[in-house]
């Protein structure tokens, strides 16, 4: 007899030796787990069917019945008896086959012979009888092997039995059987579920059966649109561990009880019935099908083959690929095709090749596995197959035959040294872990693609939808799932950018941070996982540490600083509890995951509570069981509040929906019971709270925010047990819209049977309880964020609940609590000085219980719209407090970095209750004083008051009075804050009061005037205000009356010499302008401009008063106010495009118009302020052009005489023009520049001509010239460029 053989992969192994020199002797191989021809009988339509807890895709297995008949026929001459014999023979040489294998194999093929008419039979051999259970048949019919396959069974109802009491036994280790899909006893060895049904073709879900009782349906293939999987295809539910103790038997047990959930895909949408997605390779995968384009299609075994064509298109021609399938006990364990797919789904070859196979087995060619194939043959016909095989692809195959030859033929090869050899279409062994084809590669580069595409393109999208995959495949009980996410997470920690924001000392990017955060949630429903084994969660526990402890890994707040309590600690249970003690030195994204370990479910109170609905109190408790129930009798799960939540999770996330309901349940008793102690408390501190004002009791963890998300967890936990639409977790419309979710009240099936809560009620009272928590900001810019982001994710969810009378009630009910919840509530009186403001939660508050209860809308608002951090500072406070809760103990002051959000949301609450109270004089008076005392930005107060304008004067109805005083109110309030403080926006902010004004009536103007020296500065108030106030347009829009319009003037008068004499240099000009029409005042208006003149007015200040006096008509006044801004006045001798020449040019001629006297007292102080000798020039040219005095002053005569350049005045100002040049030309030439040459000649021309203007003035001109030439000889182009200009 031949060595033993190794149970693997290899299929093939030596066979029994037959007599020396017999026509078999040359035969060495044969199958060490070959089926029998016949047992392919028992998988033909119409037999018997095994229940496989994954049959959704039995029928991708199920052979033709004329292919199975056939081989049966040709192999029913080999015996009954050889076959036992060779079954013996190869058990025996298995290494792999354990002792207590062998005894469980030969048990149940002990069970099979009694069962014949439902079980292979007990010697069908490896293959065959995998092959057989994994298309849901059983591998022999009752009518023995050589029976044909149409008399072998008559399809019809299955036998049932009864559960068996191991379903309920709380403590039990479960393990699964190895034969059968059911799950047994440890202790008993019992079956739980011996029934089975007959089925023809594939198998369809069967939701609603008894999981005991399982029942297969029969006729054609399910409805493609049912069909979804994470890579295109559907997936049946895994063979997962068995439930949690005590819990109910999980759904996936049975054949139609694997939930057919819908894939959705990486960021393409779901892939459910009546949905979009059109482009999804499932749909795809259809209509190549339908189309007839998959051929050639052939099963080896467990090797299913096809070609697909694609179709041609208008820029592609038709293509053709080679598919190929390997699958096992209803799992594809790998696929491969031609088109080169880099995705983590399967393309839509693979689909179309899968489901022609469950809609189509009567057409599909069945083959045995290749190896039996090769032990039917003899030695010529195994010669002949290999050459024929080399032959047909020899120039792909001969060197890989070539040297399989040379090893084989080598007694020391490898190949040699084990006995068997490999077969791809034999399938594994039993005993083999068996799983969904996962390709790891190209998961790892599909992460690391979008990780390093950072937030661009879309890729923070397409991880979060890898992380969606991985919670349907724990849904399904996958066990691809935490290998995917292992995948991810190695990825993840790689991440270059993790060291490089480590080196640099910054953080990661906000998606970042949420991508690690669900990263995070996620490994924490691994290990919390209620039926996994001790070794897989162990594995996963050192991976975790082993990332947890690089430097790169992420903290949990991304702050090093105060952190979070651990997971497995309850609150602290006395006042003396040190803070400290609930600290760790580093807690990173894994580290509530690690936490996990200690954390189990074999607590007995636990079992019952997710086991039963019915779970109540019994009639007679101990002091220990008073404590699990509260007065009516229903359980309480006594647990800090986010680990238990995390436990709800975890089920929720591995497919017990019910168990985590119950939990959910109990879980909201305790919150109740945990709100009313706290109203208790309360009341016996009432009093010294608020006399004190402020209070030291808060939650240093909050529930909203919290990394494990505990409120969001139990809220959807409870909507998705009332949502009408069960086909999957997300609807997608045909615009790829997502369609807000419809809900309906499902009764609590829990505790008081007389209770008649709905578990929709119950998600609302959580989300308030959640959200109206009093807790402290935490600390660092992320954790306040998400605080942020959190409670809108919660609120956009409650908004999508249709309130209904039950839900009002809820609500008010909920919200009365809160109002009176002291310092455990957000919204209580006294809360802490840190605490989260419940600013964006009382505005949905306020807006959903307007309607139907007003006054505790308003009151719960008014209270929420302070914000203690900004208000007084808190006192030494009290430091006793509940059992219960934590103190904030250490008087820290943490930067907010959210308070401009927070900010924003005071406003937005405040503005919705502005818009509800309009018209209401009472609460619009109410909510200003709120506003005036609790709002400390100046810019969201404007923002309010220009809200309240808007709606207080709408364009087609009447203007609302009160509202209008509102927002001029707010607008004077504005005013005040900013009038010793800069803001840009100040100018808009008085222009838009000036406004409001204006609309409110005249009294609003004459007393924005009269007071204005609290609102504006003297420049805002003459330039704008009462600019405005007496402007032409603001007298029609008020149709004044005449004794009204002097009324405004007197008062803009008034205004106007009390800013000029405040500020005599920006509003002198304004205050002139106002006073003009009043003779008095304009006298005293100018009387101030001329005493600040001497002052500190800057000489532009005096020239706009002097050109506005000129314009008026007081030339002589201007001419006085000329000559003081010109002795303000310096102008340098390079300075010939500054500003004030004009204005100099105009004082020139403005006194040369008025005579020669103006002139003459004018010119000096030109001469001594101007030192540029290009104005001095032009002033002395305009000035000989026409007579002085043209101005036609009453009394005064002009001469008609131009004036000489030789006498006074014009002498003066001559010989400071030529002193000007010369002194000019000699800077100029200290720097000059061969490229500024030509300039300096150009500026030499202008000299001359002021040079030739006295009568020796060439004289001089020539000397000068002279002298630069000695001067500057050494400048030899420059003075050779002179002398052939100038001589």
């Amino acid at each position: 007899m031949s060595a033993p053989c190794a149970r693997r992969r290899p299929a093939l192994a030596p066979a029994p030796s037959r007599a020396p020199g017999g026509p078999d002797s040359a035969r060495r191989l044969t199958l060490v787990r070959r089926p029998p021809p016949s047992a392919l009988a028992a998988r033909a339509p119409g037999r018997p069917r095994l229940p496989t807890r994954a049959g959704r895709l039995a029928g991708l297995l199920a052979p033709p019945p004329d292919a199975a008949a056939g081989r049966l026929r040709g192999a029913r001459g080999r015996g009954r008896g050889l076959r036992r014999r060779r079954c013996r023979c190869r058990r025996r040489l298995s290494q792999s086959v354990s002792p207590q294998q062998w005894r469980k194999e030969v048990s149940e093929r002990s069970c099979s012979r009694r069962r014949r008419s439902l079980r292979p039979s007990a010697c069908a051999r490896g293959p065959a009888r995998r092959l057989s259970t994994l298309a849901g048949r059983p591998g022999r019919p009752a009518a023995g092997w050589g029976a044909s396959a149409a008399a072998a069974c008559t399809p019809g109802p299955a036998p049932t039995c009864s559960p068996s009491p191991c379903w309920t036994a709380p403590l039990r280790r479960w393990r699964k059987s190895g034969r059968t899909s059911g799950w047994r006893s440890a202790s008993s060895g019992s079956r739980s579920r011996c029934s089975a049904a007959s089925s023809t073709g594939p198998s369809r879900g069967m939701s609603g059966r008894s999981a005991c009782t399982p029942a297969s349906s029969t006729g054609a293939a399910p409805a493609p649109a049912r069909l979804a999987a994470p890579r295109g295809l559907r997936r049946p539910a895994e063979e997962g561990p068995p439930p949690p103790p005590g819990a109910a038997a999980p759904a996936g047990s049975a054949p139609g009880a694997a939930a057919v959930v819908a894939s959705p895909g990486l960021g393409a949408g779901a892939g459910t019935a009546g949905g979009g997605g059109e482009g999804l390779p499932f749909r795809r995968g259809i209509r190549l099908l339908d189309s007839g384009s998959v051929e050639n299609v052939l099963q080896v075994g467990f090797h299913l083959s096809g070609t697909v064509t694609e179709p041609a298109t208008t820029s592609e021609p038709a293509m053709t690929y080679k598919v190929a399938i390997s699958f096992d006990r209803c799992k594809i364990t790998s696929v491969t095709c031609g088109c080169g797919n880099k995705d983590i789904f399967y393309c839509a070859h693979v689909v179309a090749l899968s489901l022609y196979r469950i809609r189509k087995p009567d057409q599909v060619k069945l083959r045995l596995p290749i190896s039996e194939t090769l032990f039917q043959m003899n030695r010529d016909q195994l010669q002949k197959f290999i050459q024929y095989l080399i032959t047909a692809h020899h120039t792909e195959v001969l060197p890989t035959a070539q040297k399989l030859a040379d090893e084989i033929l080598s007694s020391n090869s490898e190949i040699n040294q084990v006995n068997g050899a490999p077969d791809p279409t034999a399938g594994a062994s039993i005993d083999d872990e068996n799983c969904w084809h996962l390709d790891e590669e190209q998961v790892k580069e599909q992460v690391k693609l979008f990780l390093s595409q950072g937030g661009y393109y879309g890729s923070g999208k397409q991880l979060n939808s890898m992380f969606a995959k991985v919670r349907e495949m724990l849904r399904m009980r996958d066990s691809n799932g935490a290998r995917m996410l292992t995948l991810i997470t190695e990825q993840f920690m790689a991440d270059p950018r993790l060291t490089l924001w480590r080196q640099q000392g910054t953080s990661m990017t906000d998606k970042c941070r949420q991508l690690w955060d669900e990263l995070g949630a996620l490994w924490v429903c691994i290990i919390l996982n209620p039926h996994c084994k001790l070794e897989e969660k162990s594995c996963w526990l050192q991976k975790l540490q082993k990332w947890s402890d690089l430097d790169v890994c992420p903290l949990e707040d991304g702050n090093y600083g105060h952190e979070l309590p651990n997971i497995t600690n309850a609150l602290p249970q006395n006042a003396n509890h040190n803070p400290d003690s609930l600290s760790r030195p580093r807690r990173t994204v894994f580290t509530r995951a690690i936490e996990g370990r200690e954390l189990h479910w074999q607590d007995s109170h636990l079992q019952r509570i997710i086991s039963s609905d019915i779970y109540i109190a019994p009639a007679c408790q101990g002091e220990s069981e008073r404590l699990l129930f509260n007065s009516q009798g229903q359980p309480l799960w006594l647990e800090h509040v986010p680990t238990a939540c995390a436990r709800v999770d975890a089920l929720r996330s591995h497919g017990y929906p019910k168990e985590a309901l119950r939990l959910t349940v109990a879980i909201i008793n305790t919150l109740r019971l945990q709100q009313q102690r706290q109203l208790e408390i309360y009341k016996h501190q009432k009093k010294e709270l608020l006399q004190r004002g402020t209070t030291t009791i808060t939650n240093l963890e909050g529930w909203v925010g919290h990394p494990l998300d505990p409120i969001g967890c139990l809220f959807l936990t409870l909507t998705e047990a009332c949502r009408l639409n069960d086909d999957g977790y997300l609807e997608v419309s045909d615009m790829n819209e997502s369609r807000p979710p419809v809900y309906q009240h499902v009764p609590v099936a829990a505790g008081c049977p007389n209770s008649s809560e709905s578990y929709l009620s119950l998600a609302l009272e959580v989300a308030l309880m959640g959200m109206g928590q009093q807790r402290v900001m935490p600390e660092g810019l992320y954790a306040q964020d998400k605080v942020c982001r959190n409670e809108e994710q919660l609120l956009s969810r409650l908004q999508e609940l249709q309130l209904d009378d039950e839900l009002v009630q809820t609500l008010q009910k909920q919200c009365i609590l809160l109002l009176e919840g002291g310092p455990f509530s957000g919204l209580g009186e006294v809360i802490h000085r840190e605490s989260v403001p419940m600013h964006t939660f009382a505005k949905y508050l306020f807006s959903a219980l307007l309607p139907h209860d007003p006054d505790l809308s308003y009151k719960l608002a008014l209270r929420a719209i302070r914000l203690p951090v900004l208000e007084n500072s808190t006192s030494a406070g009290d430091t006793s407090h509940p059992h219960h809760m934590v103190s904030v103990v250490p008087s820290r002051y943490p930067r907010w970095f959210t308070l401009g959000h927070l900010e924003s949301q005071q406003c937005e609450l405040a503005s919705t209750m502005l818009t509800a109270a309009k018209g209401d004089t009472l609460r619009l008076r109410t909510i200003l004083e709120a506003i005036q005392k609790h709002i400390h930005s100046s810019s969201l107060i404007f923002k309010l008051a220009q809200d309240a304008f808007k709606i207080a004067t709408p364009t087609d109805s009447t203007t609302d009075s009160t509202l209008l005083n509102v927002a001029l109110e707010l607008g004077l309030q504005v005013m005040r804050m900013t009038l010793s403080t800069l803001n840009w926006r100040r100018r808009e902010m008085v222009r838009w009061l000036v406004t409001c004004a204006t609309e409110v009536g005249v009294r609003a103007l004459v007393s924005i005037l009269q007071s204005w020296y609290t609102l504006f500065t003297p420049t805002e108030a003459t330039s704008i205000v009462a600019a405005t106030a007496v402007s032409h347009t603001t007298i029609l829009r008020l149709s004044l009356d005449y004794p009204q319009r002097e009324e405004l003037a007197s008062c803009a008068r008034t205004l106007a010499l009390q800013c000029a004499m405040k500020d005599p240099q920006s509003c002198a000009l304004s205050a002139l302008t106002l006073c003009e029409k009043d003779h008095i005042a304009f006298e005293a208006a100018y009387q101030i401009a001329i005493d600040a003149a001497a002052g500190g007015m800057t000489h532009s200040q005096l020239f706009t008063i002097a050109r506005y006096m000129e314009l008026r008509g007081y030339p002589l006044r201007a001419f006085k106010l000329a000559s003081l801004a010109m002795s303000h006045l310096n102008l340098a001798y390079n300075q010939d495009t500054h500003p004030a020449i004009n204005d100099v040019l105009w004082a020139c001629a403005l006194s040369h118009s008025l005579g020669k006297n103006e002139l003459a007292a004018l010119i000096p102080l030109v001469v001594k302020s101007v030192h540029c000798a290009t104005v001095l020039s032009d002033i002395l040219r305009r000035c000989t052009v026409t007579a002085p005095g043209l101005a036609g002053i009453p009394g005064r005569r002009s001469s008609g005489k131009l004036m000489s350049t030789d006498k006074a005045p014009l002498r003066q100002l001559l010989d400071a023009t030529i002193n000007a040049y010369i002194n000019t030309t000699h800077s100029r030439l200290t720097h000059i520049s061969p490229r500024h040459y030509g300039e300096f000649i150009e500026f030499l021309s202008k000299a001359r001509e002021t040079f030739l203007l006295p009568q020796d003035g060439h004289l001089q001109f020539a000397q000068f010239i002279d002298n630069l030439k000695q001067i500057y000889k050494g400048k030899k182009k420059l003075m050779l460029l002179v002398r052939e200009r100038f001589g």
